[in-house]
């Protein structure tokens, strides 16, 4: 299966910030460009950290997001901090251009943050994916979700021709529904489904079963 990549989702115009940049200007920016974080690079625009609403907060306060005591050394460097080199969050964690969405979903979730800073071959700043940019599969069109399932799941992968099951997409939920050659077990078929991008639920329905289920997708 072919995953949309970061490249094709992350934003390229990304509000950016220096070590030295004092912390006014860096809540100035947060509010008028409606973000929650910025990076913060080098002089050869490679980020070496993120400061983010929630730093900005810990050096006001000295409090935790969560309204906990700020963390011993680091919350004490923060309270006392001016500029961005003392604010951020370091290192930054970053990604590829050529990594799956799936791929970035789980480093975000490893690593417990909303965004990734996206660097070229030289390590150099040129992008941000968030979140909601990875969120941007589920809106793939139902049609595009059942070609994909039946070019490259069927006939590609499992050398099937494309009427040996009903296919049906409606809100990425898909079913399906026929009779499967014994040499495919219908966990593998549903497998593959999961892997395309766009799809929420898989269903299959061997041949017999009541024919109730969603029509054709197509949305």
């Amino acid at each position: 299966m072919k995953h949309l990549r970061v490249g094709d989702v992350m934003s390229d115009a990304v509000v950016r910030v220096q070590r030295g940049t004092p912390f006014k200007e860096i809540a100035h920016l947060l509010q008028d460009y409606d973000i929650t974080a910025v990076p913060v690079v080098d002089a050869a625009e490679r980020p070496v950290g993120v400061v983010s609403e929630a730093d900005l907060l810990e050096k006001m306060w000295g409090v935790e997001p969560d309204g906990s005591a700020g963390r011993g050394a680091s919350a004490g460097a923060k309270a006392s901090a001016t500029d961005a080199a003392g604010l951020m969050t370091s290192p930054a964690v970053c990604a590829r251009t050529d990594w799956s969405v799936v791929e970035a979903a789980r480093v975000m979730a490893r690593h417990g943050i909303k965004r990734l800073l996206v660097v070229d071959e030289g390590e150099r700043l040129i992008g941000v994916v968030s979140r909601s940019d990875l969120l941007r599969v589920f809106l793939r069109k139902d049609r595009a979700i059942r070609t994909e399932i039946l070019e490259e799941a069927l006939v590609k992968t499992l050398r099937l021709p494309p009427s040996s099951v009903q296919v049906d997409v409606t809100h990425g939920h898909v079913v399906l529904s026929g009779r499967l050659p014994r040499h495919v077990p219908a966990p593998v078929l549903e497998e593959l489904c999961r892997r395309v991008d766009g799809v929420v639920a898989v269903e299959f329905r061997p041949a017999g079963e009541g024919d109730g289920g969603p029509g054709p997708g197509g949305h």
